[in-house]
């Protein structure tokens, strides 16, 4: 749903960029809450792993593909604050490395594909947990539909821009129908590849999943052939902070790497849902040329590299590269901040007392 130059006139393309801005200024400060030091260079991985998994569009109908917008993904993952710079990021390298999604519409794009999914995703998935089961299915369960729900409303979002800042002529209501309508069917993609995701993770690592903090199971005993709850005692975990991410973060290095690097080469290549009604509806009618079309890696290609397979193989490789240094980098950084505003409020009385 990466949104091109030219679709959204200037002034709405500003205003949603200040939008962006600010969404993005309000999440450096909630993910301060949200990353320690075991959680911040997973984070990098989320973002990574989300442009990994970008790479692969599947078929829904009607010559059309559809692909993860990850807000969902990323906000049950890491957190809702930190969830929005995930997202951000990624497009952030898809649009200056791979002209991927406009430069002039990046405000849009972090809106619509940020901003709405992780907001939506997050107020469903907690809605639903206060009235499920406390139990991994539950959080599963509730991670599916706060996914497939986030990916219909990033779709009316860009309709809602599009009517205010369109730049041609087109019904609204010819567009909303046809954006929601086939952003439904991506959003099962959507919904299945966050549940598998986040049941994989909560499977072997619950800690590490932020929307299943507090998410207890009790360990069970076999007495007499029955499985029983065992004493609370016995059931008391590790403490969080002597188990160490590195397996984990190791793991989904590799298959992000897997994923853009070869995986990706089977994926679709029928246009997604927006270039699909885009064409369709006439929306592109004034799409104007990628400002960073002649980048070397312009289209997940790697210039001069003749061998198709190679060429996007590398190509994925380097934006998964480049998008954990990145993102890790940014996120270190956060919850560096977060370590000295608490060093700087636990010192603060005791400097008061001295002066009194």
């Amino acid at each position: 749903m990466h949104v091109p130059d030219g679709f959204i006139n200037a002034p709405v393309s500003v205003a949603a960029g200040v939008v962006a801005a600010a969404a993005v200024a309000v999440s450096l400060r909630g993910a301060r809450r949200e990353l320690d030091e075991r959680t911040a260079p997973l984070a990098g991985l989320v973002a990574a792993f989300i442009f990994a998994v970008q790479m692969l569009n599947f078929p829904v109908a009607a010559g059309t593909s559809g692909h993860l917008l990850g807000g969902a993904l990323a906000a049950i993952l890491v957190g809702p604050y930190t969830g929005v710079l995930c997202v951000s990021v990624v497009l952030l390298m898809q649009g200056i490395l791979f002209a991927d999604g406009g430069l002039t519409a990046l405000g849009v794009n972090i809106t619509v594909m940020g901003v709405v999914t992780v907001v939506v995703a997050h107020a469903i998935f907690r809605g639903l947990l206060r009235i499920l089961p406390s139990t991994r299915r539950s959080v599963t369960v509730a991670a599916f539909t706060g996914a497939l729900l986030s990916v219909p409303a990033a779709a009316a979002a860009f309709t809602a821009v599009y009517a205010i800042g369109g730049t041609t002529d087109v019904p609204i209501g010819k567009v909303i129908t046809a954006m929601v309508g086939v952003h439904v069917l991506i959003g099962i993609g959507e919904a299945a590849i966050t549940a598998a995701t986040v049941g994989a993770v909560i499977a072997v690592r619950p800690d590490l999943v932020h929307g299943a903090r507090g998410l207890t199971t009790r360990l069970k005993l076999r007495v007499d052939g029955a499985l029983v709850d065992a004493p609370a005692a016995a059931a008391a975990p590790a403490p969080a902070g002597a188990r160490s991410t590195r397996k984990v973060w190791v793991t989904g290095l590799v298959t992000a790497l897997v994923l853009a690097g070869f995986v990706s080469f089977y994926a679709s290549a029928s246009p997604d849902g927006l270039e699909k009604v885009a064409a369709d509806k006439g929306i592109d009618e004034k799409v104007e040329e990628h400002a960073a079309a002649n980048s070397p890696l312009a289209d997940y290609g790697v210039k001069d590299v003749d061998d198709a397979r190679l060429s996007g193989g590398l190509a994925g490789v380097i934006g998964v590269g480049v998008t954990v240094v990145a993102g890790t980098g940014i996120f270190w950084a956060v919850r560096r901040r977060r370590t000295e505003d608490l060093t700087a409020t636990s010192t603060a009385p005791s400097t008061s007392a001295s002066a009194g």
